[in-house]
């Protein structure tokens, strides 16, 4: 799974943004981050590529959308996170 490439939608604000980020980091899984919280096309975007989540983080492997943190952080307790 780490070896796709990794999108993380988020805000500077979020909380659970920054769990998420760290979740990655602490299986050295590199990822892009997009700050939505000023860019109203690019909130847009992340909307339709999530089938209308409007809320953040919005996370992505390739191209399969994981969900958000609370989805992360149940791949990372059944052991589907894969260190690098």
């Amino acid at each position: 799974m780490n070896k796709l490439k990794v999108i993380i939608y988020t805000t500077k604000s979020c909380g659970y943004c920054i769990l998420a980020k760290n979740l990655l980091k602490k299986y050295n899984i590199k990822y892009n981050e997009i700050d939505v919280s000023k860019n109203i096309e690019t909130k847009k975007e992340m909307e339709i590529k999530s089938l209308g989540k409007k809320t953040v983080p919005q996370i992505f492997f390739g191209q399969n959308h994981i969900g958000g943190f609370f989805e992360l952080n149940q791949l990372h307790l059944n052991g589907n996170l894969i260190k690098n």
